[in-house]
């Protein structure tokens, strides 16, 4: 039996589109562009981020204050 830490539980493309809020072709084009963490591959079909992956890009990413 494997026990999955919080960090590197596998999230698939629709909840990693809900956290970061961004849509599946500007998620490729950050990764095409190398600003993205590279999804592994968890099936012959299927990718996937770890938690760990997103939380660091997020934290990376300047906070918006709503202020223009």
């Amino acid at each position: 039996m494997t026990h999955e830490t919080h960090s590197n539980r596998i999230l698939r493309r629709p909840e990693v589109e809900r956290i970061v809020g961004l849509g599946r072709s500007s998620i490729y084009r950050l990764i095409s562009e190398g600003l993205f963490p590279r999804p592994i591959a968890i099936g012959r079909r299927a990718v996937g981020w770890t938690l760990s992956s997103i939380e660091e890009w997020l934290s990376l990413r300047p906070v918006s204050t709503g202020w223009r």
